[in-house]
């Protein structure tokens, strides 16, 4: 494979590729001709990427092959500190503002279970969160906009950033941060794949878009001893109990109602013998809230109440509360941006209304230092059951990676020419 922008002999592609929706307007200086000739070798991209997926942390190879392509295309782009993560400038006017486009690149700790010629190759590892769609829109951006700098008609600087550990804590954006991602930049924008809007349409929302999110981990430890005598020790499999049980409901008493606060395990564990009283046992989850005051104080409350249910069967508690990431708050002049590339990259029809979720997203850290938007690009396929994120068998409708590439172009065009 010379190239991960070649489709293998004999692929096929999944749908027609119109050059530009209908109702749309087009890009320009030619670049809807350019990005005909270009899907091709996204959705090779995007196939590639997709069977060679890489967990949080380890993305590496990913960014070496964005690195290659981007070289390719005339730009200079520099890894991460780590070399698992990438940044480019695409320079135009150099007395120009400098916009960010974000992409995430990693993948998820699943196994791939559907049949197609993509499949991930990696055992237990899986794109199962539309991050391989992200670095292929995101890839095809670059392209088109290294094509309007080269030819004196971009306005300002284009800075592609290609993020890596978007799905563990520490988040990975902390990392772009701190290696200078954002010197500079008057506005940050991103896509997120989402199966529940079809191909064509762009969910937008001004304020939260998404949820705070943060990771609990509760041990517990006891002496242990004999299930014929829990008298004489603690039962730490009835403490578990309690905890999984009550303490999401007490900590929903103590916050606001409208405060979405959501508090879930997802992973409890004690002794490995039935007729033996464990001396240590574990539940581990998430805990998620829309409202920004009440994510600020949920460490205090969560610990509390632990503490509270706890207390009586004489469980020794060791609480580590993983704060993760704030609510992503879309700024209202971004969004307006986003509205209107939106409106020029799909015709007016291609604009949603979307609610706020309650999964969490990272680019919520870039939002603490720059205004910015998320939007979310649907990739539901249209006649087919919808797969939600985060499941092994999750897939998209390729149609749409060019409509992402066209949404991302006209977003980085109207942001600079707005802020010249």
């Amino acid at each position: 494979m010379t190239s991960a922008l070649t489709l293998p002999n004999g692929s096929q592609l999944a749908s027609s590729w119109p050059e530009a929706p209908s109702g749309s307007q087009p890009l320009p200086h030619d670049l809807d001709h350019l990005l005909a000739l270009r899907v091709p070798g996204l959705i090779a991209t995007r196939r590639h990427l997709h069977s060679h997926p890489e967990l949080s942390g380890e993305e590496f190879e990913t960014a070496a092959l964005i690195a290659r392509e981007l070289t390719l295309a005339g730009l200079h782009p520099r890894l991460l500190p780590k070399g698992n993560g990438v940044i480019c400038d695409i320079d135009g006017r150099p007395d120009g503002p400098i916009v960010a486009l974000r992409a995430d690149i990693d993948a998820l700790p699943l196994t791939d279970v559907k049949e197609v010629p993509y499949r991930s190759t990696v055992e237990g590892v899986c794109h199962a969160c539309g991050h391989d769609v992200h670095t292929a829109v995101l890839l095809g951006v670059g392209m088109l906009l290294a094509q309007l700098a080269d030819s004196g008609q971009l306005d300002g600087r284009v800075r592609l950033i290609f993020q890596p550990a978007e799905e563990i804590l520490p988040c990975g954006s902390l990392e772009v941060i701190e290696a200078g991602g954002l010197d500079d930049v008057v506005q940050i924008f991103a896509l997120h794949c989402d199966p529940n809007q079809p191909v064509g349409k762009v969910g937008l929302r001004v304020g939260p878009i998404t949820a705070a999110a943060d990771n609990v981990t509760v041990k517990l430890t006891g002496p242990g001893g004999h299930t014929a005598r829990p008298h004489l020790t603690v039962d730490l499999v009835d403490a578990l109990g309690r905890l999984v049980t009550e303490v999401p409901a007490l900590v929903n008493r103590r916050v606001p109602a409208n405060s979405g606060l959501l508090l879930v395990f997802g992973h409890a564990s004690a002794g490995t013998r039935y007729n033996v009283i464990p001396s240590e046992a574990c539940a581990a989850g998430t805990l998620r809230v829309m409202d920004r005051d009440t994510w600020e104080q949920a460490p205090q409350i969560v610990a509390q109440v632990v503490r509270d249910v706890i207390a009586p069967t004489g469980a020794t508690v060791d609480l580590e509360y993983l704060r993760g990431r704030p609510p992503v708050s879309n700024d209202a002049r971004a969004i307006g941006i986003l509205t209107a590339a939106t409106a020029a990259a799909l015709g007016p029809e291609g604009i949603a209304e979307t609610p706020q979720s309650m999964g969490g997203e990272d680019f919520s850290w870039y939002l603490e230092h720059v205004p910015g938007a998320l939007a979310r690009l649907g990739v539901g396929r249209v006649g087919g059951p919808t797969v939600d994120l985060h499941r092994a068998s999750f897939d998209v409708d390729e149609r749409a990676v060019p409509v992402g590439v066209r949404l991302m172009v006209q977003t980085a065009l109207r942001a600079l020419a707005a802020v010249r």
